[in-house]
């Protein structure tokens, strides 16, 4: 690898804060307060490629909205009188009612340094095990797999490998949106060796089957049956490699048993289609099955990651070039977390809560007063905990659990009734900082400085490059200064965060001669400088000379016996939906990250889609009666969203998806988490995201509407959802009633009493449409009508700041073409102009529409959209 020059141009080397890729970033002032960012070509994560997010991180520093200045019950405070009242009441609590009456939640997105100290506080010195994390959420299934297979938590392979390898199988995983970096790795070794065969395994059709030579549309939670059907194949076509299965595994009898009284008709899959898939994993020595959250996102999680694995250990595909299970992480720093014990039922460096002897060990190194005995609440159980009283004093970091939780209305009134609780966040305004009595202003993004772990094992640093604002603090720093308050003034004397990593550095040697996997004890010894400096390097990192870029190619495994376990795994009973009940799937999107927090900010990520909807399929649409941009009402026993209706084949009939981000910031009803029911896996905790049953029905407004300000709107109407763009905000409207006079609502809307107007008004159908200008500049624009609005948003929204004389009209003149919705994200290119380059320019491929328009020239996100509109265009050219 290259060395890293740390400071070309004022250059820094920093790691993207999004998922688990974690890609290379290079990142220099603009001189304007924000950054310039472009990838870092010496990464070995991404090679110099970003996705849309990372490519957009310099809009997202802007310090506009950010806490900056500690808050005790919304008023401002000093860190002194903030800090000492969470010690207090933490002590306080802690003495009347035990240590296991607080808790800390924390997150996926701190850097492993502020991990490490948050647990260690926990569970070394208030002395309970209630410390857990949003990545309880993405990637618990995947740990517990792990350690019932490996005996430790794992990842066997690296990037590398899905380039080496001659099949990849991609089960659960939108990889081209999710984790679009990878996914463009995986293009182009798909270009260079054409003969590389690609499956998608997911219900729903998506951006990453664009790339599919086969695509499994299986029955949603049915992958146990498939890959035990798989597994008795490998058996029946003579593939296992009984010569690794008698040296290095058990349970591979019990495993089969279990495998193949299976039914793998509960698939749905045709003969054909599941023939085909068979024969290809089978017959291809270096496959790579690569998972993500359609498998860990599942009441039957755990299982469905074991199947997965027990089909590699049967066939000794795991450890060496080209070939293995591979899980890819959902955060940018899950795999740090883990590392140093976030989760509830993990001591640091992978020792195990339950272990007599790690106990003592990280005792002994802490000289720590107390290490508890048994895991504590994982995040589900430790929100119902705090709702019922046994949790009186909780510490949320860095997370939103109000939108990200499962039955998110009853997390939200948990947190409301608990006796005290403390944020540390950006800022003041999320769903869950609101609730708080103490929010503490913690840095971000750009101004952290530390470490983080990617999906390969693969440590990283993020880099400072900006000050912190106001009077933020780095996590590491304002939870060890609350440790120094409650009294252990040593065991939290940290200055910078070298030294809370040679402490966690030295620890890991002492788990690795426990018989742990996780071992960095070859850089306990680094300096400050050399710290400063740290390149991205792959644990394990041993001071005994231990290290690989693969795990297991020895056959040695972390369990007791130094065997892999191969379980017997069954497919659970499908639960037959009710009449009038859909499965609701939810996840990620392109452009969009977790809650909005940081990805919101920025308008280049805002124009893809700007607000929250409902995939449906047509059959179930016209069944229920609803039209496309239509409203839909989406319910449960535990809560309900309205969304914008997208009517298509993507998802199967019965089905629907949903993303999760919106937030009560963005839309007034688009929290999707508040309808799921809070089932988890029984094994790993995690709760499942891609199930729950609900029931839809429109929502019938009276009107809908579209408004575009220079300023962010505050709407008082049933259904509102708005996005920032480059000239202001566009928002999204309906109501249930229609108000009087339209004119004055307009008014009230943008806050401009005394704006000048000029309007097209029909009171007898709800349409309208008003301009409103301020010296002689459009600062708003409202359209309404009774049914979805019909205006060229790209072209309204643009108008604003300027004379904006053809506002009224709502679609640009002949002479200034409507460039349509956002598909390219990075260079702003809308669908309009790729349909007219593609039909003027006799553009043929993705690649012309790069060179002609730029569009999927930078990230490659958006490229399966192109290729949709390519052949639809064509095939529409052709039929005429």
């Amino acid at each position: 690898m290259k060395d890293l020059d740390l400071n070309p141009a004022n250059t820094t080397c920093t790691t993207c804060p999004y998922c688990g890729v974690g890609c290379g970033v290079l990142a220099s002032p603009d001189g304007a307060g924000g950054l310039r960012i472009k990838g870092d070509p010496a990464h070995p994560a991404n090679q110099g490629r970003l996705c849309s997010k990372g490519s957009a991180l310099g809009e997202t520093v802007d310090t506009d909205g950010r806490l900056l200045a500690p808050q005790i019950d919304t008023r401002s405070a000093s860190w002194d009188d903030a800090l000492d009242l969470v010690a207090t009441r933490f002590k306080d609590t802690i003495a009347k009612h035990g240590p296991d009456a607080v808790a800390f939640y924390v997150s996926g997105q701190l850097l492993t340094e502020d991990y490490y100290v948050a647990n260690k506080l926990m569970k070394g010195f208030i002395g309970s095990a209630n410390i857990d994390t949003n990545s309880r959420l993405c990637m618990a299934s995947t740990v517990a797999g792990h350690k019932r297979a490996f005996g430790t938590d794992t990842v066997p392979g690296t990037y590398e490998d899905l380039e080496l390898a001659d099949l990849i199988v991609l089960v659960g995983s939108n990889l081209a949106w999710c984790h679009p970096v990878l996914y463009q790795r995986i293009v182009a070794a798909k270009k260079a060796r054409p003969k590389m065969r690609i499956v998608v395994i997911d219900p729903r059709r998506t951006a990453t089957t664009d790339i599919a030579d086969l695509h499994l549309q299986i029955t949603p939670g049915t992958d146990v049956a498939l890959f035990n059907r798989l597994l008795s194949e490998i058996h029946q076509q003579g593939a296992v490699d009984a010569d690794f299965v008698t040296k290095h595994v058990t349970g591979f009898s019990e495993a089969l048993d279990a495998a193949s009284s299976t039914d793998a008709g509960v698939t749905g899959l045709s003969h054909a289609d599941l023939t085909q898939f068979l024969n290809l994993w089978v017959r291809t020595e270096k496959t790579v099955t690569v998972f993500s959250q359609g498998v860990n996102q599942s009441a039957q999680g755990t299982d469905k990651v074991n199947a997965i694995l027990n089909c590699h250990l049967a066939t000794g595909r795991i450890g060496h070039p080209g070939m293995g299970p591979f899980s890819v992480t959902g955060q940018p720093n899950a795999m740090g977390g883990r590392e140093v014990g976030g989760l509830a039922n993990m001591l640091a460096c992978h020792l195990d809560i339950e272990n007599p002897d790690h106990r003592a060990l990280v005792g002994g190194f802490w000289s720590a007063p107390t290490i508890p005995e048994k895991p504590g609440l994982k995040a589900v159980d430790m929100f119902r905990a705090v709702s019922d009283g046994r949790i009186k004093a909780l510490w949320i970091m860095c997370t939103n659990p109000v939108v990200s939780l499962p039955d998110a209305d009853f997390v939200r009134d948990a947190i409301a009734a608990c006796d005290f609780t403390v944020v540390s966040d950006l800022t003041a305004t999320t769903d869950t900082a609101r609730l708080a009595d103490v929010v503490l202003p913690a840095t971000g993004w750009g101004e952290k400085d530390g470490t983080v772990t990617n999906s390969e094992r693969m440590i990283s640093r993020q880099r400072s490059v900006l000050p912190a604002p106001g009077q933020a603090r780095h996590d590491w720093d304002i939870i060890a200064d609350v440790g120094r308050r409650m009294g252990w003034k040593d065991a939290f004397d940290y200055s910078r965060p070298a030294e809370i990593f040679r402490e966690y550095a030295a620890l890991s040697g002492l788990a690795a001669a426990q018989g742990k996997d996780f071992d960095i004890s070859g850089l306990a010894d680094l300096s400050n400088s050399e710290y400063d400096a740290l390149r991205p390097t792959r644990w394990p990192v041993s001071r005994r000379d231990r290290s690989a870029d693969r795990m297991f190619s020895d056959g040695r495994f972390f369990t007791a016996t130094g065997r892999a376990n191969m379980l017997p795994v069954e497919q659970a009973t499908m639960e037959p939906s009710t009449p009038r009940q859909y499965r609701l799937n939810t996840g990620r999107i392109r452009d969009q990250w977790h809650s909005m927090t940081r990805t919101a900010l920025s308008p280049q990520l805002n124009q893809h889609y700007g607000e929250p909807f409902l995939e449906i399929h047509p059959e179930d649409a016209l069944a229920l009666g609803l039209k496309p941009a239509e409203l839909a009402l989406v319910a449960s026993d535990h809560g309900k969203a309205v969304l914008r209706v997208l009517i298509t084949d993507r998802v199967r009939p019965g089905t629907v998806f949903a993303p999760i981000h919106w937030t009560s910031e963005y839309a007034s009803s688009g929290r999707i988490c508040a309808v799921i029911p809070p089932e988890t896996d029984p094994v790993s905790g995690q709760p499942d995201s891609k199930a729950a049953p609900v029931t839809i029905s429109a929502y019938s407004p009276a009107w809908y509407g579209f408004a575009v300000s220079t300023n962010k709107l505050a709407p008082k109407t049933g259904y509102w959802a708005h996005a920032r763009h480059a000239t202001g905000w566009r928002c999204e409207l309906a109501g249930r009633d229609v108000p009087d006079n339209w004119e004055a609502f307009a008014r009230t809307l943008f806050n401009a009493p005394d704006a000048q107007t000029s309007s097209v008004i029909d009171p007898s159908r709800a349409t309208a449409r008003i301009a409103l200008h301020d010296r002689g500049v459009l600062i708003g624009a409202l359209y309404t009508a009774p049914e979805p609005v019909a205006v060229a948003r790209a072209h309204v929204t643009a108008l604003l700041g300027d004379p904006g004389s053809t506002a009224l009209a709502g679609r640009p003149g002949a002479d200034q073409p409507d460039p349509g919705a956002t598909v390219c994200a990075c260079f702003n290119v809308g669908v309009n102009t790729i349909v007219t380059a593609i039909t003027e320019q006799n553009l043929l491929s993705v690649e012309d529409i790069g060179a002609a328009l730029q569009a999927g020239s930078n990230c490659g996100s958006c490229r399966p959209e192109l290729a949709a509109l390519l052949n639809a265009t064509l095939g529409q050219a052709a039929a005429e």
